[in-house]
């Protein structure tokens, strides 16, 4: 399947990688046709999807199912008057449906809009208002079902909602039924009805850490971006199981849970958890005998919490982290259990991975790697000029106007004011900052709008909560600026404390001083709070935009 999309598939080295990479992007290219229904008629009895639960329950589809269900779902949408170019909202966690519907809508031509279960009433119509969205497939679970309840009369393109499960809410149609009783029959559509490479593919709402949600819109070759994605960062293999930690509702489901791994053969798992458990995920990951692993650094965090050694993780052979920066203490942690370094990748909801750790070169913990050879990553200076190694700047890609990256978003829908802030003049700007050390190594430090300025002192977060993550107490924290009047911004530390502790003054003490020995001894936390927990978006991503809104108010 590779051979038919690149020109190389092996390489001597990052160099060779880097310059040589070569993407053979068919004409029209679908990712339902070209990629599921080529599996399913050349190896039709290959293994696609295992979906288990925590329960210990478990299906196995093979692409030839795959190619089944996808067709009736494409012809339970055209039926229900979906047609090309439309919007569908799934709200289908990791429900085998998800797979079936994603690959339906994009053989007809739909745009596919994934959102998460956590979604409110206000959410739920803001998003279908925005995008005009046409109808709604979602679990049916009864809190979910109130809030799209609750939106519907404010919705104002939206005809339908469907119910997946075995309780059909009052208004709702049964998706299983639907999907039950639709045709298998199911033929390429040709001429207007079929797809372009330039037509509107897929539709992700940006999580929000900073102001309203953007709609950030993929075209049909998108899929072919996440090929250095899964084999050349998260190494998947043809017939190996592969599980990245993600709801359906977050851009890392395409990142980890469908495009890339399925052009490269690798068999999916959907792991559709009722609430997540350390001991319960590192079970099914024993007893799945995963090949290759992927998660976000927080599940990383409550992972090293546990006696790793008691389970038998040696089926996995390599293991990659990505939507935060990975702490080097977690990274020290999980090595030691398990001899397996974290590959580290960088990427958006706009991107497929554009910074990563390959596998010509060493990790070094803390860093995200060098960039990828879809993208002409920079960084740069407020004026838009390329900083020295060492400078801490804006994360950019460079020369979009000459040529397109495969895999990067190609606009913010309707938000004529987000293209003028974020591309200009040919050059793509990710909002995250970072710095390039002498061996060509990348090293996160913030958003932009997370630095903080202390005392004339440029402050990333990431550095502080390395550093207090080094610390036994400290089971995760984010860093803040809240105001000073001497300083312009001091420095706090939000903390969740692991088992056994209790926040005290002594302890805020000892902490701040870890911190001056640590680090550079002016970027300790003169403020420290512990709590419960740390406000995150549905991805996982810690909200320090909500902790300094909250701060604000007091």
């Amino acid at each position: 399947m590779l051979d038919r999309f690149l020109e190389r598939t092996e390489f001597s080295s990052y160099e060779d990688f880097k310059r040589n990479y070569r993407l053979k992007i068919p004409d029209n290219f679908n990712f339902g046709y070209d990629v599921v229904d080529e599996w399913a008629r050349s190896s039709p009895d290959k293994p696609a999807l295992v979906w288990c639960d925590d329960l210990g329950d478990e299906k196995r589809y093979s692409f030839a199912d795959m190619k089944r269900w996808s067709d009736k779902a494409a012809n339970m949408f055209r039926s229900l008057g979906i047609r090309k170019g439309d919007k569908v909202m799934l709200v289908l966690k990791q429900r085998a449906e998800v797979w079936f519907s994603m690959i339906g809508l994009h053989k007809l031509g739909a745009v596919v809009i994934p959102a998460t279960f956590q979604l409110t009433a206000k959410d739920v119509a803001y998003r279908c208002n925005a995008a005009e969205i046409k109808a709604i497939c979602a679990v049916d679970e009864p809190s979910l079902v109130q809030e799209i309840d609750k939106a519907r009369p404010q919705c104002r393109t939206l005809q339908w909602v469907s119910a997946l499960g075995d309780t059909i809410p009052e208004g709702w149609r049964s998706m299983r039924r639907d999907l039950d009783e639709a045709s298998e029959d199911w033929i390429r559509p040709t001429g207007a009805e079929a797809t372009t490479n330039r037509e509107h593919m897929l539709m992700y709402f940006s999580s929000g850490t900073t102001g309203m949600p953007k709609m950030i819109l993929h075209d049909f070759d998108y899929p072919l971006g996440h090929i250095t994605t899964a084999k050349y960062w998260q190494h998947v293999r043809d017939g190996g199981l592969h599980l990245t930690v993600a709801d359906s509702g977050w851009a890392k489901f395409g990142w980890g849970k469908i495009y890339g791994q399925w052009i490269c053969g690798a068999v999916l798992v959907a792991y559709d958890d009722k609430k997540f458990h350390p001991v319960t995920l590192l079970k099914t990951m024993e007893r799945i005998r995963l090949t290759t692993f992927c998660a976000p650094p927080t599940v990383y965090r409550f992972l090293i919490q546990e006696d790793l050694k008691k389970y038998d993780l040696s089926s996995i052979k390599h293991a990659e982290t990505a939507g935060e920066p990975l702490n080097p203490e977690v990274y020290d942690r999980f090595i030691e259990a398990t001899g397996l370094p974290i590959c580290e990748g960088f990427g958006q909801s706009e991107t497929s991975v554009i910074i990563a750790n390959f596998e010509w070169f060493p990790v070094k913990p803390g860093s995200m790697g060098k960039p990828s050879p879809l993208y002409d990553i920079d960084i740069v200076d407020e004026d838009g000029n390329s900083c020295e190694d060492g400078i801490v700047g804006a994360i950019v890609v460079k020369h979009t106007d000459k040529v397109h990256p495969t895999g990067l978003f190609r606009e913010y829908y309707r938000d004529k004011a987000a293209m003028e802030e974020s591309w200009r003049d040919g050059t793509y700007s990710t909002g995250d900052t970072a710095w390039r050390d002498a061996e060509g190594y990348y090293w996160f430090v913030g958003r932009s709008d997370d630095l903080i300025k202390c005392s004339g002192y440029r402050i990333g977060p990431f550095e502080v909560e390395s550093a207090l993550l080094t610390h036994p107490s400290v089971m995760e924290c984010a860093i803040t600026a809240v105001p000073d009047p001497m300083r312009g911004q001091v420095v706090k530390a939000t903390i969740v404390l692991a088992k056994g502790f209790t926040g005290s003054d002594k302890l805020k003490k000892e902490l701040q001083n870890h911190v001056k020995r640590v680090t550079a001894p002016y970027k300790y936390p003169r403020v420290v709070e512990f709590v419960a927990e740390l406000p995150k978006t549905t991805s996982g991503k810690i909200r320090r935009t909500e902790i300094r809104f909250h701060d604000a108010k007091k």
